[in-house]
C-alpha cells in the first residue's frame, strides 16, 4: 500500500464525517462537529497548522558526518521517534462506523507499538472504552498511555481501576475536554478540576502523570504544583475553546517555565519538519491525532506505520540538513520565526 493509497481508502470509509485531506490542514473540515472540526467560527485547527508553517529551520550541512538518533526514552517506554499518537474518542460519531473506540485503540495501540512509538488511548462514556484500551496496552508490554477524561471522582476511581491493568507505565488526562460540546450536561459529569483536586486524581491514579490541555505558563505551573510529571502544551485540536493561541505560539513560554516537566506538544504537526521545529521551541517529543486516525481508517496497522516511517523518515532528514546528531542536538538557533 502506498501513502496515497491509505489517503484514498480513508477518504472512501470517513466521508461526509472527514475528507482525508492529502495535508489535514482543518480547512475542508472548519466547524463541522460531529466530525473533526473546530469550535466556534472553527479557525483554531487552521491556526494551529499555519503556525507551524511560520517558523522556518535553518540549514547548515558543514559539520561531520551523521546518522540521525531519533529515539526518545518516555517515562521508560523506549520510542523509535518523538512522536505520540494521540488520544481520540466518539471515533464512530466523528470519523465514521467502520471501528468504534474499542476496536479504533485496538488496532493503534498495537500498530504503533509494532511501528516503534506509543498511542495515547481514547476514552468514552461506557467502560468497555477504557477496559478494552487497558487490554490492548497490557497487550503491548505497557506501550501505550491510557488517557482519561476530567470525570467525577467516583467515575475516575473506575476508570483507575481499569487503568491499573493495563501495565502501562504513565497515565494521562485530558483535561482541556471539560469544554467538548457532547460532553456538556452528560451524566457522569465533566469538568475543570481545581490544583487540590488535580492533585487527589493524580494521587488516585499512582502513576506518573500527564495533563493534556495546558496553554499558559500559569497552566503549566499549576499542573506542577499538583504533582504532574508531564504536560501536553493543547488546545484539544481547536475543539473546545474558540479562538485559542495556536500551540506553536505558547510552547516557547510554557517551556522556559517548566523545565523540569516532560513537555509534549500536539496541534497541527502534520510533518517531520514540524516535529523539529516544535523539539527545537522546548518539547520533548510531539502528539499527533487527526492523521493518525486517517492513517488507521485508511489503512489499519499498515497506515499506521506508512505514516510513522514517513514521519521519522522527515524528522531525520530535517535533522541531518540542520547539523542535529541527536534530538538533545535540536536547539532554538535551529529555527527562526
Amino acid at each position: 500500500m502506498t501513502y496515497q493509497e491509505m489517503l484514498d481508502n480513508a477518504r472512501s470509509a470517513m466521508q461526509p464525517h472527514c475528507m482525508a485531506c492529502v495535508e489535514c490542514n482543518g480547512k475542508a473540515c472548519g466547524n463541522h462537529i460531529p466530525g473533526p472540526g473546530a469550535k466556534g467560527v472553527g479557525d483554531g485547527t487552521v491556526r494551529n497548522y499555519e503556525a507551524w508553517k511560520e517558523i522556518r529551520v535553518n540549514m547548515d550541512t558543514i559539520h561531520a558526518n551523521f546518522e540521525p538518533d531519533t529515539t526518545f526514552d518516555l517515562f521508560g517506554m523506549k520510542l523509535k521517534f518523538p512522536i505520540l499518537a494521540g488520544p481520540v474518542g466518539a471515533v464512530k460519531m466523528h470519523y465514521g462506523d467502520k471501528y468504534d473506540d474499542m476496536q479504533y485503540n485496538d488496532i493503534l495501540v498495537r500498530a504503533c507499538a509494532a511501528a516503534g512509538i506509543a498511542a495515547m488511548t481514547g476514552d468514552g462514556m461506557l467502560p468497555e472504552v477504557v477496559k478494552a484500551a487497558s487490554a490492548a496496552i497490557r497487550n503491548c508490554n505497557g506501550y501505550g498511555i491510557p488517557t482519561i477524561k476530567p470525570w467525577d471522582k467516583d467515575t475516575l476511581r473506575e476508570k483507575f481501576a481499569l487503568v491499573e491493568k493495563s501495565c502501562c507505565s504513565v497515565v494521562a488526562m485530558d483535561i482541556d475536554a471539560a469544554g467538548l460540546p457532547f460532553l456538556q450536561n452528560m451524566n457522569p459529569p465533566a469538568g475543570a478540576k481545581s490544583v487540590e483536586e488535580l492533585a487527589e486524581v493524580i494521587k488516585m491514579a499512582g502513576k506518573p502523570f500527564i495533563v493534556k490541555g495546558i496553554m499558559t505558563v500559569a497552566g503549566a505551573v499549576k499542573a506542577r504544583e499538583a504533582g504532574a510529571a508531564g504536560i501536553i502544551v493543547s488546545n484539544h485540536g481547536g475543539r473546545v475553546l474558540d479562538q485559542c493561541p495556536a500551540t506553536a505560539e505558547v510552547l516557547p513560554e510554557i517551556a522556559e517555565a517548566v523545565p523540569d516537566m516532560t513537555i509534549l506538544v500536539d496541534g497541527g504537526i502534520r510533518s517531520g519538519v514540524d516535529i523539529f521545529k516544535a523539539i527545537a521551541l522546548g518539547a520533548d517529543a510531539v502528539v499527533i491525532a487527526r492523521p493518525y486516525v486517517t492513517a488507521v481508517y485508511g489503512g489499519a496497522d499498515e497506515g499506521v506505520k506508512l505514516l510513522t516511517d514517513k514521519l521519522g523518515a522527515e524528522l531525520a532528514d530535517t535533522m541531518k540538513m540542520c547539523g542535529a546528531a541527536s534530538l538533545p542536538d535540536i536547539i532554538e538557533s535551529m529555527v527562526r520565526f
